[in-house]
């Protein structure tokens, strides 16, 4: 894995998921709700775990470089991105409620194209509208997703599945576990959101794997 080893990966995503089973909305009020979010799985070809069944053949890991922005053309989704690390209490700082336009890269793990799965993860909504990640549930199976890099390259990702991952016994080694395929992992809050904890019941996740790459026009 270039600049990344696959053991500090499997490190980082255990408090990866600390974060994600406290995910909270900003302040007391309505969720706005995403649109086609349920409770539960709706990752299509998933093996015993539950996970999906990788459709693509592993890619060649791309040159190391640092994602600058994400794009799902299909759900209309074209937002900057930026590297968020860890809190005080051992969790990843999500990007501020202030900027929901935003998706963060969780930089403590492998870039998007490295060996490995990238986990990029952004708010569904505030109290009062939508946020950079509110459509993410609408995307399927064969979905493109670009990453912008700081190299000039563009990585492309294809969707194998998306999932609705309970935030009741989140298993991040299920979630996140990987091998060397270069993949990618977005996420975003999911399920029914709790008026009493101001919470989500779960975490919409997307499993996508690197299938090629061009030069940014």
């Amino acid at each position: 894995m270039q600049g990344r080893t696959v053991a500090a990966a499997t490190a980082a995503v255990v408090l990866f998921a600390a974060w994600l089973k406290g995910y909270v909305h900003p302040a007391p009020g309505d969720a706005m709700g995403a649109p086609g979010v349920t409770a539960t799985s709706a990752a299509e070809g998933a093996g015993a775990d539950g996970r999906p069944t990788p459709v693509y053949a592993a890619h060649t890991p791309l040159g190391h470089a640092r994602p600058l922005s994400i794009e799902i053309p299909s759900a209309g989704i074209d937002a900057p991105l930026v590297t968020r690390g860890l809190t005080a209490d051992g969790a990843v700082d999500p990007p501020p409620f202030s900027s929901p336009e935003v998706a963060g890269w969780f930089g403590a793990g492998p870039a998007p194209g490295d060996a490995g799965a990238a986990l990029i993860v952004g708010h569904v909504d505030t109290r009062t509208r939508a946020a950079v990640f509110y459509n993410l549930s609408t995307v399927t199976p064969g979905t493109l997703v670009e990453i912008n890099r700081s190299d000039g390259s563009v990585a492309e990702f294809t969707v194998e599945g998306v999932e609705i991952v309970p935030k009741e016994g989140f298993r991040p080694d299920r979630v996140y576990g990987s091998g060397v395929r270069p993949e990618l992992r977005l996420i975003t809050c999911g399920g029914t959101f709790d008026h009493t904890t101001q919470s989500y019941s779960a975490n919409v996740v997307v499993y996508a794997a690197l299938t090629g790459s061009h030069t940014r026009a």
